[in-house]
């Protein structure tokens, strides 16, 4: 037996539709008498379809309708005595089945439940093919930006590209698109994550290149990298808010920008006792806002080589830390600090030497590597090897034209170690192992 829920629109009903329908046949499953509590009712009631009266129908009705029609689709039959031709149309575009004007009649109700029935499934079936066409399309879309993906990274052709799709659907029994959406989804965390740690060095890179601006070694190149370094956190801050979910890492994001935001005021203000300390800190600070940005936005990434991304990127951090506490060393800036502040300055350097260091061996003993990439670590060695040997070591402090050679060796040393990783960063980020996880 078909199942109806009856329901009214207006100040009151004028048709015996319980009545009549139960003579006919149906079964009446109950009456609903307000339009804003129609879905609420079917899905109580979950009847096989909806008949209601509408002398004045609004676009209360024609909410409640499509709000039907978008969580628990049903054939719907209203009876009304408006012939206006705008809200027939609306009728019809909101999920009615049936829109009868001036037609009622007892007689009639068993052929309109199956005349609204027949076209109901005819919708159904058209927007099923609608809905299959058009996941193919996002499918084929998403197959055809991940190729672009692998073309870039791999430098390979379409059909190549093509094909490592097809290999590693095989190999993981996943459909293309699935495929296609883990590359884009590695990719896209691959370039936060690459830009979130890019902040983490950036901070402790200003800091440096502040130090040396105010000692006034190689004063071009510090200023103009100095800038760069500023330009480089306003565009990578801006991106990441355009790329990332506010809802899930805005509150990370703003406190990034919050700290940034303070620590560009101090250093573009001019010269003043304490600048130094302030800014330090400042930078301290917005080493650890984004430090747990990058954290996690590798760990909502799911892919294992973001580590290796993240190793790398860490780094870049890592060099510049090192860099600005041997500046801070060897320029004295500990004027005036506590014997704590002093140790907690020296454990600072022990762990930023401790840490470069395990993480170049951990680089160079993964297999995700190239000739390029192995390269790059030997360069990288080198270059650090050379900024170790120009830090003050024991708490001695060289002067004169030593000291002046040592702040040379640092900012050159330190600036192609940044280099290096930088361009280690970027090959691990397009590698093919990266993005195929």
């Amino acid at each position: 037996m078909t199942s109806v829920l009856v329901f009214h629109h207006g100040p009151r009903a004028t048709l015996p539709l319980v009545a009549d329908l139960e003579a006919a046949g149906f079964q009446v499953l109950g009456h609903v008498d307000d339009c804003s509590k129609l879905v609420q009712g079917v899905v109580r009631h979950a009847p096989d379809l909806l008949m209601g009266e509408a002398n004045l129908p609004g676009d209360a009705l024609f909410s409640a309708t499509r709000a039907v029609a978008d969580t628990a689709p049903r054939p719907v039959i209203v009876f009304t005595t408006d012939s206006d031709a705008g809200r027939i149309a609306q009728a019809t575009a909101s999920g009615i089945q049936a829109y009868v004007v001036h037609g009622y009649g007892a007689q009639r109700l068993r052929p309109l439940v199956h005349l609204a029935t027949a076209r109901f499934e005819q919708e159904s079936a058209l927007r099923a093919q609608l809905n299959d066409v058009t996941q193919r399309l996002e499918e084929r879309k998403m197959v055809e930006r991940a190729k672009g993906i692998l073309m870039s990274a791999r430098q390979v052709s379409d059909d190549e590209a093509f094909q490592i799709l097809r290999t590693a659907s095989m190999h993981t029994n996943q459909r293309l698109s699935q495929v296609s959406q883990h590359i884009i989804h590695s990719a896209h965390f691959a370039d936060s994550v690459n830009r979130a740690g890019q902040l983490r060095m950036l901070s402790q890179r200003l800091l440096k290149l502040h130090l040396l601006r105010c000692a006034g070694v190689l004063p071009g190149p510090s200023s103009q990298r100095f800038d760069d370094s500023v330009q480089r956190i306003d565009a990578n801050l801006a991106l990441l808010g355009k790329g990332l979910s506010a809802a899930t890492f805005g509150d990370l994001l703003a406190q990034v920008l919050a700290t940034w935001k303070q620590l560009k005021a101090v250093l573009q203000a001019a010269p003043a006792p304490g600048q130094v300390r302030e800014a330090d800190g400042l930078a301290e600070r917005l080493l650890q806002d984004a430090e747990r940005l990058t954290a996690s936005l590798e760990s909502a990434g799911s892919v294992a080589p973001l580590q290796v991304l993240n190793m790398a990127g860490r780094q870049r951090m890592l060099s510049q830390r090192f860099a600005k506490l041997a500046l801070m060393d060897l320029l004295d800036t500990d004027t005036g600090a506590s014997a704590d502040e002093q140790a907690t300055r020296e454990a600072a350097t022990t762990a930023a030497q401790r840490d470069f260091e395990q993480g170049l061996a951990y680089l160079n003993r993964i297999p995700l590597s190239t000739p390029d990439i192995r390269q790059a670590l030997e360069a990288a060695t080198q270059d650090w090897q050379q900024m170790l040997a120009a830090a003050p070591k024991g708490g001695r402090r060289p002067a004169g034209r030593d000291r002046l050679a040592r702040l040379d060796t640092i900012a050159t040393a330190s600036e192609s170690l940044l280099e290096c990783f930088e361009q280690l960063s970027a090959k691990y980020e397009h590698s093919m192992q990266m993005l195929m996880g």
